[in-house]
């Protein structure tokens, strides 16, 4: 089993900037891919940013250029630095981890969530 821990959400202004944090723990076979979800209220989950451990990333258009995913495969933790964050950006947002091979992260393990509200 797979343990994620999230950490970083919170309120931010508008055009302002947040860094999420997620780590993994627990009895595995090494995690290939990680990333974040988000979920907005009454939207449907999306795919925000994943990395691969061989540094292979995949970001959502809607954030491209704003955010940015990084990890420490040594410390199997992920970091999404969010900027110039817009309200529409508010949501859960979701820690995601594959011990596949899958930038789309189409069956992961799931952290808690995070909320993060963009508010002015």
């Amino acid at each position: 089993q797979v343990q994620l821990k999230e950490s970083g959400g919170g309120l931010v202004q508008p055009g302002g900037s947040l860094t999420l944090s997620c780590a993994a723990s627990g009895s595995y076979f090494a995690i290939n891919t990680m990333g974040w979800f988000r979920q907005g209220p009454g939207d449907q989950r999306e795919l925000v940013a994943a990395v691969t451990s061989g540094g292979r990333s995949n970001i959502a258009v809607a954030v491209k250029g704003r955010f940015d995913i990084s990890r420490d495969n040594a410390k199997n933790t992920i970091t999404l630095r969010m900027n110039r964050l817009r309200p529409e950006d508010t949501a859960v947002y979701y820690c995601a981890a594959s011990i596949e091979y899958d930038l789309e992260l189409k069956s992961p393990y799931w952290g808690q969530g995070t909320q993060v509200t963009v508010s002015s």
